[in-house]
């Protein structure tokens, strides 16, 4: 794709960031330069590839939340079933775990990321981020592989309530990162002003402990706030050099990427996408909205690679550092439908889940399916 954008006439806010825009814009500069005396990072080649290995999974319905389990399967959540299902990572067989009580389904709303604790080999804990009645949430359960399928999921504990919920803009991915840090995106669920309020959840990312409370080392103290002034993350993905990138949706012109810097202003609703106000960290890259309504994010190979659910591709962003070391390049257009979640499988190897049970695409025989890529 080519790095110049067009402009259009806005559009509705929706999990598809809205409607129009045109092509991927050059990467931004605001993140600068390797300091004085530091060698430039090794960067990817400016063009990659994808093959999709193989089809490990389908017939999956609202598949949101994806989490690689130690022996190879897969743990998948269902937004509107509110169950998480795990599946045979090399002959695609589904078991039900159970269902989540608690979770309150509707619009973009329901049950969404999933994370396994960084001690799950001990504690066989899975953390999920989901829409109850009166809020978004984080919960923990334990997973019991020896009681009968169907009955697996212990009764979750809340760690974590009071995010604002609404029928769109709920955020909703969740991740440890190399810190053991539990990470989570969320959406201003309709109402711009919670993104630049920072004693609000809304439009920010969260940085909490396992068990929930505030993380050491937050910038802003007694807070889980890490950063604010988003629309709705959905996106996020650690490097090599355990450096944070997150995607959001923009509204009527500009989704993003993003590199992660504590404390930073993102600037929605002020700016969406670049903006001259050196007060807003500026995004990495940034597409027209038809063109991606970015979700999961994955690293791999020297690149972010973004799922697009309203432009049904799989991005490859090629990074020096925190910068785009080259444009955008597309992969998959059209050929799946919309793509909502990307996660490692090691080396050179993706997991991607397709959406298009989810109300906005137009499902076929098979659909919903999580798909094995090879990239470079």
């Amino acid at each position: 794709m080519a790095a110049a954008a067009l402009l259009l006439t806005a559009g509705c806010s929706s999990d598809d960031g809205g409607s129009p825009g045109g092509g991927a814009a050059a990467p931004s500069s605001t993140t600068g330069s390797p300091p004085a005396g530091q060698a430039a990072e090794e960067t990817p080649p400016a063009r990659g590839t994808v093959k999709v290995v193989r089809t490990v999974a389908e017939g999956l319905n609202t598949p949101w939340g994806l989490a690689p389990l130690p022996d190879g399967d897969l743990l998948v959540s269902s937004r509107d079933d509110a169950t998480i299902t795990r599946v045979d990572g090399k002959t695609g067989k589904k078991a039900e775990l159970g269902e989540v009580p608690g979770v309150s389904p509707a619009g973009e709303g329901g049950l969404m990321g999933l994370a396994l604790s960084p001690d799950y080999a001990s504690d066989h804990m899975i953390y999920a981020y989901f829409t109850s009645a009166s809020d978004n949430r984080i919960v923990r359960m334990l997973y019991d592989e020896q009681r009968p399928s169907g009955e697996q999921l212990g009764a979750p504990d809340t760690i974590f309530r009071g995010i604002p919920k609404g029928f769109i803009h709920n955020g909703g991915r969740i991740a440890f990162g190399p810190d053991k840090m539990l990470y989570a995106g969320t959406g201003e669920s309709g109402d711009t002003g919670r993104s630049q309020d920072k004693e609000s959840l809304g439009g920010k990312i969260l940085r909490l402990t396992p068990e929930g409370e505030p993380a050491p080392g937050n910038p802003f103290a007694d807070s889980p706030v890490y950063t604010y002034g988003h629309r709705n993350v959905q996106g996020l993905a650690w490097d090599s050099k355990q450096r944070l990138f997150a995607a959001e949706f923009g509204q009527d012109t500009w989704d993003e990427l993003n590199a992660i810097k504590p404390g930073d202003n993102y600037g929605w609703p002020e700016a969406e996408g670049k903006s001259d106000d050196s007060k807003y960290h500026n995004p990495l890259a940034q597409w027209g909205t038809d063109d991606a309504s970015p979700s999961g994010i994955a690293y791999a190979e020297g690149s972010v690679w973004m799922a697009g659910l309203k432009g049904q591709r799989l991005w490859r962003v090629p990074l020096n550092g925190t910068e785009a070391s080259a444009d955008p390049q597309a992969f998959l257009e059209g050929e799946y439908g919309r793509l909502r979640t990307v996660v490692p499988a090691g080396g050179d190897m993706l997991w991607v889940t397709t959406s298009n049970t989810d109300g906005r695409g137009s499902p076929k025989d098979g659909d919903d399916r999580i798909l094995e890529v090879q990239v470079s």
